[in-house]
């Protein structure tokens, strides 16, 4: 099965005003050359403005977070999926490491989220990942196969096949390291057999991508892998030239 060729960029908390329209134009005049699915996942507050700049082009803007509750209310500080995708979000990241290590979020609330998302008519873009101490621990598969058992086992069939997954081996973020392509693709057709013992059309049709220090120069070995279907890719996407020259190495 052809899987889609994906690549997203999370700008986590950067950026400004000016960066984005800048960003935004750069992408609107690269996106014609660039064969595959593009979203860039930016701060709440510049979603709308970003959604706008880039209506010219294929490529989507996302946000990095949503409430997990189904129904507006009184919860205070939290943004709702259906205001999101209002301002012309289309894709959301949910269960981020960060969002999981600083903000305590557990599976449960990663199942949670991803079902609020996909509620809102969003495409979750769902993170995995294991931390150094877990993969020295050789633990690498149980911690991986937890992760994956709460999303087949909780969330509704719609959002499994509307999701994205993204596999972030939390040791390589923000560190400069990345695992190997071969690393890379071990796990993540450790992660496709895993959702295939749930259920293998789903697998197939999975785009997994890779989040651990996506840079231009090893992209293309990266996404030489049968499993890797893409990235996600952090402090590379805040730069346009960056961005684009790993969505390049897409083919």
């Amino acid at each position: 099965m052809t899987r889609r060729k994906f690549v997203a960029g999370n700008w986590k908390m950067n950026g400004s005003a000016a960066q984005v329209d800048a960003f935004g134009r750069a992408l609107v005049e690269a996106a014609p050359s660039l064969d595959c699915h593009l979203a860039v996942c930016v701060p709440f507050v510049y979603v709308e403005r970003l959604a706008r700049t880039l209506e010219p082009s294929h490529v989507a803007a996302g946000a990095q977070d949503l409430s997990s509750e189904l129904e507006p209310g009184a919860f205070t500080g939290e943004i709702h999926g259906a205001m999101l995708a209002d301002c012309g979000a289309r894709y959301v990241v949910v269960g981020h490491s960060e969002r999981r290590e600083l903000f305590g979020e557990s599976d449960d609330v990663v199942v949670a989220k991803a079902e609020a998302a996909v509620a809102a008519g969003l495409t979750p873009i769902v993170c995995v990942g294991e931390s150094l101490e877990q993969r020295e621990a050789d633990a690498t598969e149980s911690v991986l196969a937890r992760q994956i058992d709460a999303l087949t086992g909780r969330c509704q069939r719609r959002t499994l096949e509307a999701m994205v997954l993204a596999y972030e081996p939390i040791w390589a973020i923000g560190t400069g390291r990345s695992a190997s392509p071969e690393q890379a693709q071990s796990v993540h057709a450790f992660l496709r057999s895993q959702i295939a013992n749930w259920d293998a059309t789903i697998a197939d049709s999975l785009p997994i991508l890779y989040g651990g220090s996506v840079k231009p120069d090893n992209a293309a070995a990266l996404f030489a892998g049968a499993d890797v279907d893409g990235a996600l890719v952090g402090g590379a996407s805040l730069k346009a030239d960056s961005f684009v020259d790993i969505a390049r190495a897409m083919v």
